[in-house]
């Protein structure tokens, strides 16, 4: 999408804060005006339209982004990648699904950060298993919970019980720790004197897993929210998950004369139930989301 180009970006010279500060001068969009904009984006290829879509979820983005400090990469950088993954999300992002924005583009911001720092890693050897990939990513989270972020090595005691919840060997806990806490310098080194290169020594080497780390993540997210909407279902009453299911959860949508006709009421009466169910149900994948360490809480 090369409309993007007079988009804010985030660099070390400007600093985070400024780039922060400038994102907050666009506007949320409401419902209806983000539908509107979605809807010119794909019926006309509206670049105006899908620029306000970018530029309105780019706290969202950098927000996400702040969650993937502790790598050692540069955070400048990483907001970038969530940027790119943001663009992605826009570009194919569906506003008769029923769903806002925001909710489908956390997948795919998400995707893109991991993939970059997948990238940036040295994982050619190490970390190639689904498993790994997920001790990879959850190994901080994990260590908070059980108030092991200390640097250096973790107490027997924490790596059995991180290795237990995340389902890999202890050896891969440690070694993957030792990872995270600075030990493998030897591939992130610069190339070369130069103060202003970035360049490193795994830049040169092929990481043939990138696509599958990527596909991981998204797989990963997709159960996850599977997961979570089957649960949040279990509020809605019959007539509700029907209507809601029949509206928004499938390729073919049924019209609501259809429905009216189905159940005896106005197609006014149908629309309204159909919004109530989604909110319903947007609530409660939200506070399960929360209540599962998915979400931050407010």
């Amino acid at each position: 999408m090369a409309t993007y180009a007079n988009l804010p970006a985030p660099s070390p010279e400007q600093g985070l804060n400024r780039y922060l500060q400038e994102i907050r001068k666009f506007p949320m969009l409401e419902p209806e005006e983000e539908y509107m904009l979605a809807k010119r984006w794909v019926d006309h290829e509206d670049a105006s339209a899908a620029h306000r879509l970018v530029t309105s979820h780019l706290r969202l983005a950098a927000k996400i982004a702040m969650g993937y400090r502790g790598y050692g990469l540069p955070q400048a950088e990483v907001i970038s990648e969530a940027n790119v993954g943001l663009m992605q999300a826009v570009k194919r992002f569906d506003p008769e699904k029923g769903f806002r924005l925001a909710t489908y583009a956390m997948w795919w911001i998400r995707a893109s950060i991991q993939e970059y720092i997948l990238r940036s890693w040295s994982l050619v050897k190490l970390g190639t298993t689904s498993a790994q990939k997920k001790l990879f990513f959850n190994l901080r989270k994990a260590k908070a919970r059980i108030g092991a972020l200390e640097e250096g090595d973790l107490r027997p005691e924490n790596v059995k019980k991180i290795a237990e919840d995340l389902g890999v060997t202890e050896d891969e806990v440690i070694s993957m720790n030792r990872r995270l806490s600075g030990g493998d310098a030897s591939l992130n080194a610069q190339v070369g004197q130069d103060s202003d290169s970035t360049a490193q020594w795994q830049d040169w080497l092929e990481d043939e897993e990138a696509d599958q780390a990527s596909a991981f993540a998204e797989r990963d997210e997709l159960e996850a929210r599977r997961e979570l909407l089957s649960a949040a279902m279990d509020q809605l009453t019959d007539r509700e998950k029907d209507i809601l299911i029949q509206r928004r959860l499938q390729d073919n949508v049924v019209t609501l004369e259809e429905l009216s006709e189905r159940y005896g009421v106005s197609r006014e009466r149908i629309r309204q139930i159909e919004v109530r169910a989604f909110e319903k149900l947007q609530k409660r994948m939200t506070d399960l989301a929360r209540e599962r360490g998915m979400l931050e809480t407010a």
